[in-house]
């Protein structure tokens, strides 16, 4: 089955491009296309996207108080944020709203295509400088959140979601299954009262010391 997509895109051309490139693979299948937080926050439930390609600098409302208040609704949509800033504390605000992603418009189309791939797969898509920028911002300004909680495979999990691994990865590297490794994620989620990848990831990375380099 195609990955369902929408898009919530206030420019026109910008949405039309992003229809084409979804268009070009039968992977892909867009099932709805909106020009506003407002008008997107109404209609995307009914059409139920697996992911979501949502600006951020819309009228109105912004793309990430949409995320806000559809990950309110305990939605299971992924939350790829798009646009043309790399500020650090939008990223930061886009990331704990609970987004998945964060990608610039200016991403080569193929490479926007893997990101949406790789949220569907339960990773959480950036660019190298986009990465950068968040690690910077979060050892500046510190997110609360008590680690203690965590067991010390939870930690190691939770190390490993925040050097970007899928969850078959993990499993791979840990010598555990896929469903156990989801199953210690939920756990984390919990104790650390996130709902999101991103969110787990924000209280843990000011307070870790990297085992190794971030994957690219």
């Amino acid at each position: 089955m195609p990955i369902k997509v929408a898009i919530v895109e206030d420019d026109r051309g910008v949405r039309e491009g992003m229809v084409r490139v979804l268009g070009r693979s039968r992977e892909f299948s867009c099932v709805g296309v909106y020009p506003s937080a407002e008008i997107a926050l109404a209609e995307l439930p009914k059409s139920n996207p697996e992911v979501v390609l949502m600006d951020i600098n819309l009228p109105g409302m912004t793309g990430i108080e949409c995320v806000r208040k559809l990950r309110a609704q305990e939605t299971t949509m992924q939350f790829l944020m798009v646009t043309v800033y790399e500020n650090p504390e939008q990223i930061f605000e886009a990331l704990t709203a609970g987004a998945a992603g964060y990608l610039l418009k200016q991403t080569r189309p193929a490479e926007v295509l893997e990101a949406i791939r790789e949220v569907k797969s339960g990773g959480a898509p950036m660019s190298s400088q986009i990465a950068r920028k968040v690690v910077h911002y979060f050892h500046e300004n510190r997110p609360t959140g008590d680690l203690a909680t965590l067991s010390a495979r939870e930690k190691e999990i939770l190390a490993r979601l925040a050097e970007g691994f899928l969850i078959k990865e993990i499993a791979d590297q840990l010598g555990i299954s896929f469903d156990t490794v989801r199953s210690h994620i939920r756990r984390i989620y919990e104790k650390l009262h996130v709902n999101s990848r991103a969110q787990a990831v924000a209280k843990y990375l000011p307070v870790a010391t990297p085992r190794t380099p971030a994957k690219k």
